[in-house]
């Protein structure tokens, strides 16, 4: 194996899924790996510790939502699912259990590598950033808990800041809504989604450069909030 190269592992069980996507992740310079059970994937883990894993939800042997549990028991590299399941509680729900990510079927190459890569930087930053962190003009400097645009200051309330703050120190992954409710409100109001939208559009109005068109706070529909890292 080549330790110059990212390894992704693909745990999928349908053979054109790995023919497909093995000869695009090595052109976009990878080295993928696969496995197309479960225990099979969860061994590979295991023994080539990869840089990501691309899993899908369902496997032959067991439901990839327990290989995700399993796997987060000793695994903390960035994991995207890769799935034909397009309810938003199965998005909600893998998120939830340390998704990274989550990809629908069928999909589109050029996606699922942008996202690999912004999962791949993510894992690569300090788990808990301190001090600035910039998105493009934005700037975000969590020490002195100041935002500022092309060097302006914006001007925000301890909430709406509070809110920015967790999505910047996670770059390009996708909040669910329970996360940031709890993480910034508390658990008393894990149900109140109407805070968000409204917060989201109060940062939108002062962050973005066309807040009806977001191109740095994305929505995932039914499912969360993710900051766009570059």
């Amino acid at each position: 194996m080549n330790a110059l190269r990212h390894r992704i592992l693909v745990i999928d069980d349908e053979p054109q899924i790995h023919r497909f996507l093995g000869p695009a992740l090595d052109a976009a310079g990878y080295e993928a790996l696969r496995a197309d059970s479960g225990q099979e994937g969860l061994r590979g883990i295991a023994l080539w510790s990869p840089d990501a894993v691309v899993l899908d939800l369902g496997l032959p042997d067991m439901d990839g939502k327990e290989v995700l549990e399993k796997a987060r028991a000793f695994y903390e590299g960035p994991i995207l699912i890769l799935s034909a399941r397009d309810r938003e509680v199965e998005k909600i729900d893998a998120l939830d259990r340390g998704a990274n990510d989550y990809v629908e079927k069928p999909f589109g190459v050029g996606e699922l590598l942008a996202r690999l890569r912004v999962a791949l930087r993510q894992s690569s930053a300090p788990k808990r950033p301190t001090g600035p962190l910039s998105f493009g003009d934005i700037v975000v400097d969590l020490d002195l808990r100041l935002v500022t645009k092309a060097g302006e200051v914006v001007k925000l309330s301890p909430k709406a800041f509070e809110l920015l703050a967790r999505l910047a120190m996670s770059p390009g992954k996708v909040l669910t809504h329970k996360e940031l409710l709890v993480g910034v409100w508390g658990a008393a109001h894990v149900g109140d989604t109407q805070y968000l939208r409204v917060f989201v559009g109060q940062l939108r109005q002062k962050l973005e450069d066309d807040p009806a068109h977001p191109t740095l706070l994305l929505t995932e529909p039914g499912v969360g909030y993710r900051l766009q890292c570059c």
